[in-house]
């Protein structure tokens, strides 16, 4: 099964952020297909300072670099919302060397497409 989770929380709703990589790694780790596109606030989770810190409360609670690495390293996909990123300053530098895309609405709506499933956090 192909899943796609779509969140628009970022460090200033720590848990919902964490509970979407959470389920993420979760489903590669069971042997589906993922794909993440961050809208809104939750494109700045990928600047290296917030990558660095832990979301979340609890057992699951872990740093969210981790969390992106293995969603990656297990053939995640991983898009930002271009337009998102434009607003608050997400550049091109800020994303170097993470193997993460930059996606219009039009990448949002073919992601939505070709997947089985839709998990939403915003």
């Amino acid at each position: 099964m192909h899943l796609f989770i779509h969140l628009t929380h970022g460090i200033e709703s720590p848990t919902q952020a964490d509970r979407a990589f959470l389920i993420a790694k979760t489903a590669l780790r069971d042997g589906h297909q993922v794909s993440m596109f961050l809208a809104g606030s939750a494109v700045g989770l990928m600047k290296d300072e917030n990558l660095d810190s832990v979301l979340g409360v609890g057992v699951t609670a872990t740093e969210l670099r981790n969390s992106v690495n293995e969603i990656l390293g297990a053939n995640g996909r991983i898009v930002l919302s271009q337009i998102s990123c434009g607003a608050r300053g997400i550049t091109e530098e800020d994303l170097k060397d993470k193997n993460i895309e930059l996606g219009s609405p039009s990448v949002l709506v073919e992601m939505t497409a070709q997947c089985d499933k839709v998990i939403t956090y915003g």
